[in-house]
């Protein structure tokens, strides 16, 4: 597979933007005939109407689909805009808006990893668009209309723009939906304890914006409803690739209680230890994995991460294409990046029995399917464990190219050959 990414990516950017093209255009064949419901879209849109008109933001229910709003009341009135525009085009402009987020996260993936090399960026981003509008997680993103790119664009500008006022990103994603506040958590284990200062800061001006704005909501918000798991959805269904999720149909019951939250702790702990000592280990790619190892672990371990929310599949993809194309490595990184490429293109949860209860009754074997993101994030964090026990590469005759990503600090090797 590196091989032919490789030679991909030896051609020139108008043939990869023709590749490019052609692949989004199967993509909108199958967008027309599937018919995206772009559910969570008018969700946010009626979330957006409720605060302009002065309602009731919580006790709203998305008319057809009885769906509550989740997020925090900053994220509600950043949805007021969408109400500006009919359904019909703001589909579209979502759609659209959504590939480009693709674009933007491919590109602060390629400068996370720090590969391909410069001069290969461009046709390695569009073939990465084209294609990756199929991974299942980014493909359900643009089937619900979620804004699971606006967060991780978010999260990653942060950790790979250093300046005086880094964390604000993060602190916006935490605004909106809170799950990304592991990451400052991570700011904080590093040592970057000025960027986590100003992401815990940023997050506290946007719930006082709430406050200051919607008082009512806020107060409902952060003393009721953040509490209130069931407003999300049910925890045992094949959309929630979270351990609460696993273990709830591995147990066959709708409440899995203490065995999923003691586990959780347990992989929260090594998940964020694990993303720290990849960091000080100061081999190449450092940061890079210390990033993957925390998104996967707030995956793990958060109540419910449903399938969209695993768009982290991408800056985890790159990682893995990046190892791969460094043939030096003993560890078998093109075993696995195959691996993770069929998981993310499978579909594996949605072609177990899902509906009307069979996700509690799953043979062994199906809960391979059922499970298969789980599976993918702990074989990530193994691979994880096994890099930092790895002896530092020979590096080799063809490895004369070099270059400092100005967002890593830290030199980056890359092959003549343009991996």
């Amino acid at each position: 597979m590196p091989d032919r990414l490789r030679a991909l990516m030896r051609t020139g950017t108008a043939s990869t933007a023709l590749v490019a093209l052609a692949l989004l255009s199967v993509f909108a064949v199958i967008r027309h005939f599937h018919g995206f419901s772009m559910v969570d879209m008018l969700v946010y849109r009626a979330e957006g109407a409720a605060v302009a008109n002065g309602q009731d933001l919580y006790a709203m229910r998305l008319p057809g689909w009885n769906l509550p709003a989740t997020y925090p009341p900053f994220a509600a009135m950043l949805f007021v805009p969408a109400t500006w525009f009919d359904i019909s085009v703001l589909r579209v402009v979502v759609t659209l808006a959504n590939i480009a987020l693709l674009a933007l996260l491919v590109h602060l993936s390629f400068r996370l990893v720090g590969w391909p090399r410069p001069g290969r960026r461009a046709p390695a981003l569009l073939l990465a668009v084209g294609a990756g509008v199929f991974l299942e997680p980014v493909y359900t993103t643009l089937q619900y209309g979620q804004i699971n790119l606006v967060i991780a664009c978010l999260v990653l500008w942060d950790l790979t723009h250093k300046h005086r006022f880094t964390g604000i990103g993060i602190g916006l994603a935490i605004g909106i939906k809170l799950t990304p506040g592991i990451f400052a958590v991570y700011l904080l284990l590093t040592g970057r304890i000025r960027a986590a200062m100003v992401s815990g800061a940023t997050f506290l001006v946007t719930a006082l914006i709430g406050t200051v704005a919607l008082p009512g909501a806020s107060y409902g918000f952060w003393t009721t409803y953040l509490w209130d798991s069931t407003r999300v959805g049910r925890t045992e269904i094949v959309d929630n690739q979270a351990i609460s999720g696993a273990l709830a149909r591995l147990l066959h019951t709708e409440h899995p209680g203490f065995p999923a939250t003691a586990v959780a702790g347990l992989v929260a702990v090594a998940g964020l230890a694990l993303a720290t000592r990849s960091l000080r280990g100061g081999a190449p790619r450092a940061e890079a994995w210390g990033v993957v190892c925390t998104a996967i672990t707030a995956l793990l371990i958060s109540p419910i991460s449903w399938t969209h929310h695993w768009i982290w599949c991408v800056p985890l993809l790159v990682l893995l294409a990046a190892e791969a194309a460094q043939r030096s490595r003993r560890l078998p990184y093109r075993a696995v990046l195959a691996l993770v490429v069929v998981a993310f293109l499978s579909r594996g949860m949605w072609m177990v029995p899902h509906k009307n209860g069979l996700e509690l009754q799953l043979s062994p074997w199906e809960h391979l399917g059922g499970e298969v993101y789980v599976l993918v994030g702990f074989l990530v964090l193994v691979l994880a464990v096994l890099r930092v026990k790895e002896p530092e590469p020979v590096v080799n005759s063809e490895l004369v190219v070099s270059a400092v990503e100005p967002s890593q600090g830290s030199l980056v090797t890359a092959r003549s050959g343009g991996e």
